[in-house]
């Protein structure tokens, strides 16, 4: 099996770094995401705070009662895109306005300092802010409690924008510093490529040391290869010389032994024969011991350059040796040993110190006399020795140097067989150990040959305990109805059925039906219903028109015909109000996206015309050049001449129209001069209606002279049908809708309903909107007479669209709706109930 490529030193430290960098990124990722949701919460809670203190301050006793006057700037500063609730209660815990299921069980407020807590509303979580309002009434003083909740979803994406911001330069610097790594790596290791290639230059034979230019950090290294082919060199050399010696060592033994088998061969006489046969054995058994010699001073040679040094006890290796003697020499070597010896340790190679021991043994056994004493004994601190004691003739004090060396012998070798090898593999294991071998006569005569050696360090006594395996802790309802005085209108008629269009041949699939639920008129609406089946076949539609108020309450108290899969209005706030409300589907795609931001919000409620609030006029009753062209010339033609304008001056009846409602809201909420125009109204004895297309009726006829607020796409279709009218896009400002598309939560169709809403929007869909239906195209690019770039261009005033926003909620608050419809009736209608 092939061994596995070692990882690159380099990928190595760039994979530490990158791991180091990573989980230093995922601290920052960490702190960074906690501070987004904390600085995210502190900047809507500002907010929060704010609308709930602006509510407040709104609040006042009016006959005795709590009165709020919900102020606009409330809700505006809200985010756009998300659902917002509010009450207020009394001292008493009575509810005034606003959602009375907003926690009911919550704490009434005791003090103006905001008190936030999360919560949830009607299956949303939200977060709620509670401050108090001081009031006194002749009953005593207390606080009135305002409550303020938003839904979380602008939060989150503040908090993942300040994340997103944030991470990005983190993942940028992450990945600037991995190449930055990469290359200080490779900078670092060019001294490594030098001597790599210093190396790789060099002839087999050149042992020589390197001199090459590196950095301090990378001299160790080159001094250690210096050291080792310093050693390489010496190893080499030594086994030239063994080589060479061992040539000239065995040639002699050999030619001898060649020598005497030849004249052995030609000796007649057996007696001399026999004692050349001796002769020859003799020789043999030398040169059986040199050879053997040599390859264990090869051996030891070896094993001192290569083998790593390991614990080891010496009296465990002495017990060893003395028990594997040849069974007629053990009685001859005795072994005394030490107790201090016993747990003595150090570091070496056992088989180099045995073979040591074992040729001291012979030696002494071999040109020794009587018993051979084996010693092992303390030597003083951190030092032991090794002894082998004899009682034979001894070496003379001047020859004991020369006899350490290789190949030398002695006068007592004379007639015993001997390699002159074993003293000086016995001096180079000891050298080998950090020791040395010395020679000493022996008291009552003799020699000592003496192995002095090093223990090991303390540390090194006993080898660590394996690392103990552990194991990873782990460880980390609905909202009131409004208490509006809507009108009991009914729908107007059943609802309208288009059969669907047959399939292409060869399809089969039963038909179904999508259920709209609108207030725009039927005969307008058939083409966007004609165009839908016309690329949706087998798809059957049932159109319900309505009044905007009729639908809006029909829908909540469950009494349409029929379950809508659709609901268009062009009261926008009543829309808006369902979605905040949680009445919506959410639906997106492309079409959706590409709707002016003003003109949708959530993905809940979709806009799809563009149709402006518009003064209609009869030009043989108003002369060209002096109908009013803005808001302040109609304020001041009715004050100026109320007989002329007496009884033939119409706008919406707001109490009974949602879309008249919507846009005297809107004008209030713009202009300063609503309640100037309100009271002109009064004065020429204004006629209410709530319909756009029996005012303009009126107008064409003659019955009426002017009319206010009335839907432009109604009067500029009529007018290019050849009514005898005219049409003024005021030129202060010009209030602008959209009807809205709205898909209920319990849509039985809601597929349908959504296929419908992206036919409305694409460009054939906005092509009838600009064309045939005259509502108006809101999306750019769409082609017809009636575009939204071209409706703009007709007034020279800024355009003011009324954008599907939280603000929206404000005129349908029910006591301001409420004292906002009784001024308007006291002004506009004084006495008419």
């Amino acid at each position: 099996m092939a061994r596995p490529r070692p990882l690159s030193l380099r990928r190595r430290i760039l994979a530490l770094a990158l791991l180091m960098l990573l989980g230093a990124a995922a601290l920052l990722v960490v702190f960074i995401s906690d501070y987004a949701n904390r600085a995210s919460d502190r900047a809507f809670d500002r907010l929060l705070s704010a609308s709930a203190l602006s509510i407040a301050g709104a609040v006042q006793i009016e006959d005795g009662a709590v009165a709020v006057e919900l102020p606009a700037a409330a809700f505006a500063m809200m985010s756009d895109q998300e659902r917002v609730f509010y009450a207020v209660e009394d001292a008493s815990g009575q509810h005034v306005t606003g959602y009375p299921d907003l926690t009911p069980d919550a704490a009434l407020a005791s003090s103006v300092t905001p008190v936030f807590v999360d919560a949830a509303h009607n299956g949303h979580p939200v977060r709620l802010v509670t401050v108090g309002r001081l009031v006194s009434t002749v009953e005593g003083t207390g606080w009135v409690t305002v409550r303020m909740a938003e839904t979380l979803g602008a939060r989150a994406a503040l908090a993942a924008e300040i994340r997103r911001n944030a991470l990005i330069p983190v993942a940028v610097l992450t990945a600037l510093a991995l190449v930055m790594v990469w290359v200080v790596i490779g900078r670092t290791f060019a001294p490594l490529d030098t001597i790599d290639q210093a190396l790789r230059r060099r002839r087999p034979e050149d042992l020589s040391a390197l001199d090459v230019p590196v950095p301090v950090e990378v001299q160790r290294l080159v001094e250690g290869l210096n050291g080792f082919m310093a050693r390489l060199a010496v190893s080499m050399d030594r086994m030239g010389g063994l080589v060479a010696e061992a040539a000239h060592q065995v040639r002699n033994p050999l030619a001898a032994l060649r020598a005497q088998s030849e004249m052995a061969l030609s000796e007649p006489d057996e007696p001399a024969l026999r004692a050349r046969a001796a002769r020859i054995h003799d020789l043999a058994v030398e040169a059986s011991h040199l050879v053997s010699q040599l390859l264990m001073d090869a051996t030891i040679s070896h094993r001192m350059d290569t083998t790593m040094a390991q614990p080891l006890s010496l009296a465990a290796m002495v017990d060893e040796v003395l028990g594997r003697l040849d069974p007629d020499l053990a009685p001859r070597v005795s072994g005394r040993i030490d107790p201090a010896a016993r747990a003595a340790v150090l570091r070496g190679d056992r088989i180099a110190l045995r073979e040591a021991l074992r040729n001291l043994i012979d030696n002494a056994l071999t040109y020794g006399a009587g018993p051979v004493l084996v010693e092992v004994a303390p030597a003083g601190p951190g030092r032991m020795t090794l002894s082998v004691l004899d009682r034979g003739p001894g070496i003379a004090e001047a020859d004991k140097p020369r006899l350490m060396q290789r190949f030398v012998r002695g006068p007592a070798g004379a007639g015993h067989v001997g390699s002159g090898l074993g003293l000086d593999i016995a001096r180079r294991v000891a050298l080998a150990h950090g020791g040395t071998l010395i020679l000493r006569d022996r008291e009552g005569g003799g020699l000592a040959a003496v192995l002095d050696l090093p223990l090991a360090d303390d540390e090194q006594q006993a080898p660590p305990d394996p690392a103990p395996r552990g194991t990873l802790s782990a460880g980390i309802a609905l909202a009131a109805l409004l208490a509006l005085t809507l009108g009991a209108s009914p729908l107007s008629a059943q609802p309208v059925q288009y059969p669907a269009r047959p399939l292409p041949a060869g399809q089969e699939a039963p038909d179904r039906l999508l259920r709209i639920a609108g207030t725009t008129d039927t005969q307008l609406f058939v083409d966007f219903i004609e165009g839908f089946q016309d690329q949706n076949p087998g798809v059957a539609v049932s159109y319900a028109e309505t009044d905007s108020n009729a639908l809006y309450r029909g829908y909540l108290a469950g009494s349409l015909p029929e379950p809508p899969d659709l609901l268009i209005s062009s009261a926008s706030d009543l829309q808006f109000k369902l979605a905040n409300d949680g009445h919506a589907q959410a639906h997106a795609s492309p079409w959706t996206e590409g709707l002016p931001d003003w003109a949708h919000w959530r993905d809940e409620i979709f806009g799809f015309t563009f149709e402006p609030a518009v003064i209609v006029y009869n030009p043989r009753l108003i002369a060209p050049g002096t109908q009013p062209r803005s808001h302040t010339e109609l304020a001041s033609l009715l004050e100026q001449q109320p007989e002329r304008f007496r009884g033939r001056v119409a706008t919406y009846d707001i109490a009974r129209s949602g879309v008249g409602h919507l846009l005297a809201t809107q004008d209030q909420q713009i202009s300063s001069q609503f309640w100037r125009l309100a009271s002109a109204f009064g004065r020429v004895d204004a006629r209410l209606s709530d319909s756009s297309p029996q005012i303009i009726d009126a107008v064409a006829s003659g019955e009426l002279a002017l009319a206010y607020n009335v839907l432009g796409s109604y009067a500029l279709a009529r007018q290019a049908q050849g009514a005898p009218i005219g049409v003024i896009v005021p030129d202060d400002y010009v209030l602008a809708l959209t009807r809205t598309m709205l898909i209920p939560q319990d849509a039985p169709a809601p597929d349908l309903a959504r296929a419908f809403v992206d036919f409305t929007l694409s460009p054939a869909g906005q092509s009838i909107a600009a064309g045939r239906a005259a509502l108006g195209s809101i999306r750019p690019g769409a082609t017809g007479p009636w575009t939204q770039e071209r409706i703009a261009a007709m007034g020279r005033g800024s355009v003011q669209p009324i954008a599907l926003r939280p603000v929206l909620l404000v005129g349908l608050d029910p006591q301001r709706r409420s004292r906002f419809l009784t001024t308007w009736q006291e002004i506009v209608a004084p006495g008419v109930p």
